[in-house]
C-alpha cells in the first residue's frame, strides 16, 4: 500500500494490458486502447466503484520499447525488467496481461515474491499448469485470481436476469454466438505454441459464462473446430453441451461470419428472449422478450410454407402473445477490479475463483477431445 491505495504493477502492455494501464492509471476501470477526453472519465453509473479510491497503478512494463514509450507518454512509471517490478516493495499486486504462454511462469514468479496475482484469461494453457499455479498460491498464501470479465458484460447479466426470474418461464436451452469476419488477429494469437486459438481467446468467456448461469453439472459436450483462416490454430468452434436436468446449450465462436446470428437466444415454456448484439454507446440494447399469455389458442389454420401447407409452424396470434423490452440494470462495471484488491485486503471473498476457472479449463479440454476424436465427451457424471 502506498499513499493509501493497492498498488498493482502491470506486465504487458499490449493490446489488453494497454487497456488495463489506461483503466488503472486513470482510475476509471474502462479498458480502453485508446485514452480519449472520454474514456478517461468514470461510466456513468450510480452503483460503479470509483476504483481511484482504492487502487492505484504502480507502473507497467513491456519488453516491446515502444509500448514502454507509449506508457511513458501518459505518465505511467516503467520499470525496467519484470524482477525491477517484483522487487518494488510498494506493489503489492502484479497484473499479467502478456501472451498465453508466459502467465504460469510470471504468476509463480510473482506469488514467490510475495505478490498477489490478476491474472488475463485464460489464466493458463492446461488444467495441470493451472493446478500448479493453486499449489503455489496455496503455499505462499498469495491471492491468484482468473480475471474473467466478461461475467460483467451487460448483455450476459440481462440473459441471467432472465434466466433467474423466469422471465420466459422455465427455460430448456440457450445459445450464445461471437461472431466475426477478420480471422485471428495477426499476432501471437494465431500461434499454437503461444496458447493461440480461439478456444483460448473467446471460449473460454462464453464457457466461463454459462457455467456461471446455468447452476448444474455438464453431463455431456460435443465440440466441433474449423481452420478456415488458420491452419495452426482453430478460428472457430461450435460447442453442444447438456446439462444435468436436461437443459441444453449451444456456443459458437467463428472468426469467418459476414453475416451474424444474435448474440444471445434463450427458449423457455412461457416465451423466448434475444439478443442480437451488443450495445454499442449509449444506443438501447437490441433485442426483446416475447411472452405467451395463452397455451389454449394452439389450433389454427394452415399457412403456405414454401410449397406445403403447415399448421404447426403457423406464426400465433397476436393475442397469444405479448411482446416485452429487455429488462434495464446497473451494476458496477469495476467490482472485478475492486473485489480482486478487497479479496488480497482480506475483506472480501473472492468472486472469480481458481477452482471456477479450473472447471472451465477441464471443460475447454473435454471440448478439444470431442474435436479431435469425433465424440460425445462424457463430463461431470
Amino acid at each position: 500500500m502506498k499513499n493509501g491505495l493497492f498498488q498493482i504493477g502491470l506486465v504487458g502492455c499490449g493490446g489488453m494490458g494497454s487497456g488495463h494501464a489506461i483503466a488503472l492509471h486513470y482510475g476509471t476501470g474502462t479498458a480502453v486502447y485508446f485514452a480519449t477526453d472520454v474514456t478517461k472519465k468514470m461510466y456513468n453509473s450510480e452503483v460503479t466503484t470509483d476504483i481511484s479510491k482504492i487502487m492505484a497503478l504502480a507502473g507497467v512494463y513491456d519488453i516491446d520499447p515502444e509500448r514502454c514509450e507509449w506508457a511513458k507518454g501518459h505518465g505511467m512509471f516503467v520499470y525496467e525488467n519484470y524482477d525491477a517490478m517484483l522487487a518494488d516493495p510498494d506493489v503489492d499486486a502484479i497484473l499479467i496481461a502478456t501472451p498465453n504462454n508466459f502467465h504460469k511462469e510470471q504468476a509463480i514468479k510473482a506469488m514467490r515474491a510475495g505478490k498477489h496475482v490478476l491474472c488475463e484469461k485464460p489464466v493458463m494453457i492446461t488444467s495441470q499448469d493451472l493446478l500448479d499455479v493453486m499449489a503455489v498460491s496455496k503455499e505462499t498464501g498469495m491471492v491468484f485470481y482468473p480475471r474473467q470479465n466478461r461475467e460483467w458484460d451487460e448483455d450476459y447479466l440481462v440473459m441471467k436476469k432472465i434466466y433467474d426470474e423466469k422471465l420466459i418461464g422455465e427455460p430448456f436451452h440457450v445459445e450464445c454466438r461471437i461472431m466475426g469476419s477478420r480471422g485471428i488477429p495477426g499476432d501471437w494469437r494465431g500461434i499454437k505454441e503461444c496458447g493461440g486459438g480461439m478456444m483460448l481467446d473467446w471460449g473460454v468467456h462464453i464457457i466461463d459464462r454459462l457455467l456461471k448461469m446455468i447452476p448444474e453439472k455438464v453431463t455431456e459436450v460435443f465440440a466441433k473446430y474449423t481452420y478456415i483462416t488458420n491452419k495452426e490454430c482453430e478460428d472457430g468452434l461450435r460447442m453442444h453441451l447438456t446439462f444435468e436436468s436436461g437443459m441444453t446449450a449451444v456456443l459458437e465462436v467463428g472468426t469467418c461470419h459476414f453475416i451474424s446470428l444474435p448474440l444471445w437466444t434463450m427458449y423457455g415454456n412461457h416465451g423466448s428472449a434475444v439478443i442480437n448484439k451488443w450495445r454499442f454507446g449509449f444506443e438501447p440494447m437490441d433485442g426483446k422478450i416475447v411472452r405467451l399469455t395463452s397455451w389454449e389458442d394452439k389450433d389454427t389454420t394452415p399457412i403456405l410454407a414454401g410449397e406445403g401447407l403447415t399448421k404447426t409452424m403457423a406464426p400465433r396470434m397476436a393475442n397469444s402473445i405479448e411482446e416485452k423490452p429487455l429488462p434495464e440494470i446497473d451494476y458496477d462495471r469495476n467490482e472485478l477490479y475492486k473485489n480482486f484488491a478487497m479479496t488480497c485486503m482480506g475483506k472480501e471473498e473472492q468472486i472469480v475463483t481458481q477452482e471456477h476457472a479450473l472447471r472451465v479449463l477441464r471443460l475447454m479440454e473435454a471440448c478439444s477431445k470431442s474435436n479431435a476424436e469425433g465424440v460425445v465427451v462424457k463430463f461431470e457424471q
